[in-house]
Order: structure tokens, then sequence, then C-alpha cells
């Protein structure tokens, strides 16, 4: 069901590579809401996805830019603006790689080129996208940039590794600069701490599935699907949520809150 929410609003969002993608979901979402979109990804990103899919269903324009190149953003959100005819009100940051990951590297044995390359893309593209913004004076007042987040960032999960250092950096970054726009342009910018969620990426992470069973059993409302995660956004990037500002919202069913449920305690006693 559409509530048109975000009728005659303009985004771009970050990060759709298939649909499984929980920015896929968002930008389907978001044009079921009214919105006007411009779709983006990393080059590499654009030849593996299926983002043409996307794009065609949603009536948006690909333009591809690397979240760590100043002359990629800058070149987007000048396109945007020209495609739109107008500013932009919304923006969605759906980016994560970690090397270190990928290559099978324990946290205490981090190979320090790859993590850097991880912390720039996973966590100080946000800054980057945001002072491209801040410089163009891209965002209408009163727009709204969300980035997706995990509650690694305040837990120990072992095998999410060093994701985790860059989930907290990424939301430092949203609480930063979260301030300096709510002063200048009354932006609100924050991070959704989602539910594990079967991506194409998540589902990479070493025992992912025994987690995220273990995670629905935590949540007293369940795991929170991709769906409900995009709908969530659509709500965050709307006018119902024009005071929400440099916080990190827990979308997880529960189960940042819960100590242990029942179900768990009568596994382990089994």
């Amino acid at each position: 069901m559409s509530y048109n929410l975000l009728k005659g609003k303009k985004g771009i969002i970050f990060g759709a590579l298939d649909e499984k993608s929980i920015a896929w979901k968002t930008a389907i979402r978001c044009y079921e809401e009214g919105a006007s979109l411009v779709l983006t990804n990393a080059p590499v990103a654009l030849r593996m996805g299926e983002i043409n899919k996307l794009a065609a269903s949603v009536q948006a324009p690909v333009i591809g830019a690397d979240v760590t190149n100043m002359d990629d953003l800058k070149k987007l959100l000048e396109e945007s603006i020209k495609h739109f005819g107008s500013k932009i009100d919304f923006i969605l940051h759906s980016v994560g790689m970690s090397l270190n990951v990928r290559k099978g590297k324990e946290y205490t044995g981090l190979d320090y080129h790859f993590n850097q390359k991880t912390l720039d893309i996973s966590a100080m593209s946000l800054h980057r996208v945001l002072q491209t913004a801040w410089d163009l004076d891209a965002l209408n007042e009163w727009g709204s940039v969300v980035a997706l987040t995990y509650i690694a960032a305040q837990r120990v999960f072992p095998d999410y590794s060093e994701m985790a250092d860059a989930k907290a950096l990424l939301e430092s970054v949203a609480r930063s600069f979260g301030y300096h726009y709510g002063m200048r342009k009354k932006v609100r910018i924050n991070t959704v701490s989602q539910s594990p969620t079967r991506t194409t990426a998540g589902s990479g992470v070493k025992g992912f599935d025994g987690f995220m069973a273990y995670a629905d059993k935590m949540s007293p409302l369940g795991n929170a699907s991709g769906e409900d995660c995009a709908a969530y956004c659509a709500v965050l990037f709307s006018d119902m949520t024009r005071m929400v500002t440099m916080q990190n919202l827990f979308h997880d069913g529960g189960f940042s809150l819960t100590g242990v449920t029942e179900a768990i305690i009568n596994q382990m006693e089994k």
C-alpha cells in the first residue's frame, strides 16, 4: 500500500546491486511513495549487478560513481540536479565492503592496506558524499540522509571483523555531519541499524545462516525484512520525521534491547 509519503521528492539511492539489496528494495518503495530517483553504484558493481533492470522499473537514470572519488561524486550530484531540475531531497547510503573479510583474514591479523580501503569505502564515503553535497549546496532544506549500519558497531560479533569498526565510524560521521547540516540547512542525517538481512554482501559473512536464526529467536518481533527496512527508510525521507536527526535507529524487531528470550533459554536447556 502506498501513502504518497514522498510525492514530489527527489532522491539518490547508493548501492543497489540486485534484488536482494536493501537499497534495491528502498528504491522500489520510494518510487511507490511518489519519489523521483537517480540510482548510483561503483562502476564495477554496475557491471556485476542488475541495476538497469531496477532503473527501468523505477524510471530512473543510472549514474556511476566511485564513492572514494570526489570528482565522481561531484559529477553525480551535478548530473542529478540537472536531471531533476532542482536540488535533492534525500539520499540513501547503502555502501560497504571489506577486503579483509573477503580474503578470510581474522580481526587479529588484518592487512592494514585492506583496512584503509574498508574504512574509506564503508564509512568515510558518507563524509565524502555529505561534504560534496555541502560544497555544492545540493540538498534542499529539511532534506534527509540515511546510512545503513549494524549493531556490531556497539557489540562484538567476531566474524563481522573490521566492518564493525567501519560501522562505528559511519555512525560517528552521521552524528557529526548531522550537527553541521542541521544548523546550516535543517537537513537531518541518521543511521538505520538493520536486522541481519540475506543480501549478497551479508550472506558472505562466516556463520551468517546460524546467526540469522539466532537473531530471529532473540527478537520479540523476529528479524526485520529488507522490505520492512525499505519502508522505514521511506518514512525517514518523508516530512513525517522532520525533527529526527543524528540518531542511530535500531530496526531489528527488538533484538538490540533484548537480554534473552524463552526460545533461546529452551534451546540452551535441551
